[in-house]
């Protein structure tokens, strides 16, 4: 952490509700009083190309306007991104946290992120949004599994800020959907470490 700033990168492929996610976190941390910055990175511009977001959370004002570099949380959206781009590159490997969507145990990854000795964890988000909305977009499911694994913000305040954000786009089923799909991430996390 830099400057007393908690910055998380989120992996995934354009499509899956990246940048979304890193977005409403922060704006639900701004609704408690902190300051944020959110701020997607693409490549190829097309449906499906891997890309990357980025959050920022502070309680002092933020005064650095670059990428992250290294942050404390590493987010994968999209699993087939582990081996296939460097996921950790930047973060502490003894203290870093790591969360990926994933059915599989965490300790399962262990094997494929080489020296890293911090906390991992991994839930089904494709399949709880499978489940809870119809879509396998699992970006709100892996928000609740952070919101677990960090205790960064109160569940409510996430849950508050999704439904309003929401509700301005999509029917009362869909919003109801997201947010058992965000309750489920936070439930059913497996973290090792």
């Amino acid at each position: 952490m830099i400057e007393n700033i908690l910055e998380i990168r989120w992996h995934g492929r354009a499509g899956q509700g990246v940048k979304t996610a890193s977005y409403l976190l922060a704006e639900a941390a701004m609704d408690l009083g902190k300051y944020i910055q959110a701020f997607p990175e693409y490549g190829p511009e097309r449906m499906g190309a891997p890309m990357a977001a980025y959050t920022r959370i502070s309680d002092e004002k933020i005064l650095i306007h670059s990428g992250v570099e290294n942050p404390d949380i590493i987010v994968v959206i999209d699993p087939t991104l582990v081996g296939t781009i460097d996921i950790l590159k930047g973060v502490d490997l003894e203290k870093g946290i790591v969360i990926i969507n994933s059915a599989m145990e965490p300790d399962m990854f262990r094997k494929k992120l080489p020296g890293f000795k911090g906390k991992l964890a991994t839930v089904d988000a494709t399949g709880i949004a499978l489940d809870s909305i119809g879509r396998p977009i699992p970006n709100v499911p892996m928000i609740g599994a952070l919101i677990k694994v960090t205790d960064l913000l109160p569940l409510k305040s996430v849950e508050e800020k999704l439904r309003h954000k929401f509700s301005e786009k999509f029917t009362e089923k869909i919003v109801e959907g997201n947010l058992k799909a965000l309750e489920r991430g936070y439930q059913e996390v497996r973290i090792d470490g």
